[in-house]
């Protein structure tokens, strides 16, 4: 095995592991804006249902 081989195979590795890592992250940060963009919308919701309660009253 030559030398250009065991190169392109580390290069490979360490591309695949990157793509791995980018995944991961891309995964949990999306999985943590959408837990945020719920809350938010929830307590918009409160927000505008407090607005409306007192408005009635």
């Amino acid at each position: 095995m030559g030398w250009g081989s065991k190169a392109g195979d580390w290069a490979f590795k360490g591309l695949t592991a990157g793509l791995g890592l980018a995944t991961i992250y891309l995964t949990a940060t999306f999985s943590v804006n959408v837990y945020r963009g719920l809350a938010w919308h929830n307590s918009q919701s409160k927000i505008e249902k407090q607005g409306s309660n007192e408005q009635s009253s």
